[in-house]
């Protein structure tokens, strides 16, 4: 039991004048006060579910599946030694560590016929990339999906969560979500806004989230919401879909930000109801058809989900173009691209897909459509570096390596668990019963990259960059 949860008087009857009826008042208390259950998402850019549960049954993982969510699963270990984000799995971005009831939104989102896993997708509160990896992980990294994050702080973890699950086809983005409607006005086919909020559906992982709470933060966070969504709708093209989330209660946040926008749009927009969207989820589903999730209903956080769909153009009276510097970057010649690219299929037997660009001396792989953004927008990232060059050729970066590794038919190493600790450690490593290579080599372990490396000799040189280095207490 959390004892020292933090649940002022006042928010407690403010909560009691919201709940519904049928929901007790006493068993929300008592789930404030109880601890999360641990929950995980398979990342399937690396593994299907069911390679994945076979994996890990043999290490006493129980995996419970959450009804809303394929490839969610509540987790209990037997084995809790070894931290989770220090698992060999984990390292490999094999999967996330993510609250149930956060993989709702991206549920919601493609649950839709109409939302097209090969458009172009946003997703405007992205940090620290939970639902970003989700959203990749359905679109198979075809596409381009424009992961924005106005706070600074959170765009190192950010970019860190997609190279580790090997997401291709992000360009990452540092603004105020208000200005997609300003710049990109019905630019997306679908777009997710995890909305900034009070936070009040997280009380039972941080029992000190409510200490600030005051109807007037409500009110404050509210008026910047209305803003983000109506500044996404119009960023939304007509046909497309837009999920509204968040991670509070207060109807404030929730069914008046959606109201405000009924009133001001009517007709060129509806909500779809979400009565149906997984079994069950009538029992959290409002009159309006939005879910707000309690956290006693399915014994999760606190959340809220809408979804709706634009119908028609609206008079967008926030259209004004952004200010861009020069772009860095030039297209990479035919006659550079081309030999580069065989090379890599002829030592590692995979492709990367997508468009080529330098910038100094980088090689970056751009997703396909990045050229309906080009020119529109500043980007913070975009795709993946694929090499750094050099005189003498160029030399494979780690991302790369996380990102193609898995597929590679050739040109990889196997390592045993003992080797793939001192690999992650940093260190250099003599594979026993594997014949010494040239050149660089990717480093994986189970069918799974840990990262890059170069033969010398018999030895593998460590190239694991150095912030990913683990001192110990590795794998399971």
């Amino acid at each position: 039991m959390h004892d020292n949860t933090y649940l002022p008087d006042h928010f407690l009857r403010h909560i009691a004048a919201i709940m519904p009826a049928h929901l007790s008042m006493d068993e929300f208390v008592a789930s404030c006060r109880r601890p999360l259950r641990r929950s995980i998402r398979v990342n399937t850019l690396k593994i299907s579910v069911a390679a994945f549960v076979a994996r890990m049954q043999p290490l006493g993982w129980q995996l419970d599946p959450v009804p809303w969510c394929d490839t969610g699963f509540w987790l209990s270990r037997e084995d809790e030694s070894v931290p989770l984000g220090n698992t060999a799995e984990h390292l490999s971005g094999l999967f996330y560590i993510q609250e149930a009831s956060s993989m709702l939104p991206v549920t919601a989102l493609f649950a839709c016929e109409q939302t097209r896993r090969d458009g172009m997708l946003l997703d405007a509160a992205a940090a620290p990339g939970s639902k970003t990896t989700q959203i990749a992980a359905l679109m198979n990294n075809q596409g381009m999906l424009v992961a924005n994050e106005y706070s600074s702080s959170r765009l190192k973890v950010l970019s860190a969560n997609l190279q580790r699950c090997g997401v291709t086809n992000v360009g990452m983005t540092h603004f105020d979500a208000k200005v997609f409607g300003q710049w990109l006005p019905e630019t997306f086919d679908a777009i997710l806004l995890d909305a900034p909020c009070s936070g009040e559906g997280t009380v039972r992982k941080d029992e000190d989230a409510l200490r600030n709470w005051s109807i007037e933060s409500i009110d404050e966070i509210a008026a910047v919401q209305q803003g983000l969504l109506e500044s996404a709708f119009h960023a939304l093209k007509p046909g497309g879909v837009l999920v509204y989330s968040t991670c509070t209660l207060s109807l404030q946040e929730n069914q008046t930000v959606c109201q405000s926008l009924q009133d001001k749009f009517g007709d060129a927009f509806s909500f779809d109801s979400l009565a149906d969207l997984f079994p069950a989820a009538e029992q959290a589903c409002t009159p309006e058809g939005y879910l707000h999730v309690w956290p006693q209903i399915f014994d999760s956080e606190g959340f809220f989900v809408a979804r709706l769909r634009k119908h028609h153009s609206v008079p967008n009276t926030m259209f004004k173009p952004g200010k861009l510097g020069k772009f860095p970057f030039l297209p990479l010649p035919a006659k550079e691209s081309g030999p580069m690219l065989r090379e890599i299929e002829a030592t590692f037997g995979v492709v990367p897909q997508g468009n080529l660009f330098g910038r100094s001396e980088e090689i970056w792989l751009f997703p396909q459509l990045f050229e309906q953004v080009q020119g529109k927008l500043r980007f913070d990232r975009i795709g993946l570096k694929l090499a750094e060059t050099f005189k003498k050729g160029y030399r494979l970066t780690h991302e790369w390596a996380l990102a193609y590794g898995d597929g590679a038919s050739k040109g990889f190493v196997e390592l045993d668990i003992a080797d793939a600790r001192e690999f992650m450690m940093g260190r250099d490593v003599w594979p026993e019963q594997e014949a010494a290579g040239t050149g660089e080599v990717i480093v994986r372990y189970q069918g799974h990259t840990l990262g890059m490396g170069k033969w010398v000799g018999s030895r593998v040189k460590n190239a694991l960059p150095r912030e990913l280095v683990r001192d110990n207490n590795l794998f399971v």
